[in-house]
């Protein structure tokens, strides 16, 4: 149980491990429709790894998001404050 003072978001039991995220990337694959190129994917990543507000490797400061996950979807954007990381 977290304290008031503690992030929920922090906690042990909420972090996810890269065989998770590579599995939710997968089974997102499966829908084509949803998902960027694999170029575009690609630069998204990119864009997140140099980014300041990126924790743990995975998880976008601004809104929580596993960024793996967020970068693959066609119709999302970085919500980085003051607009778009991603190119294009």
């Amino acid at each position: 149980m977290s304290t008031p003072s503690s992030c929920k978001g922090c906690s042990a039991d909420v972090h996810v491990t890269q065989e998770q995220i590579e599995n939710m990337v997968r089974k997102l694959a499966r829908f084509p429709d949803a998902c960027v190129t694999d170029d575009v994917y690609e630069n998204r990543l990119s864009a997140c790894s140099a980014c300041p507000s990126l924790q743990y490797g995975t998880t976008c400061a601004h809104c929580g998001c596993v960024v793996q996950v967020r970068a693959k979807f066609l119709d999302r954007t970085c919500p980085a404050p003051g607009g778009s990381r991603w190119a294009g």
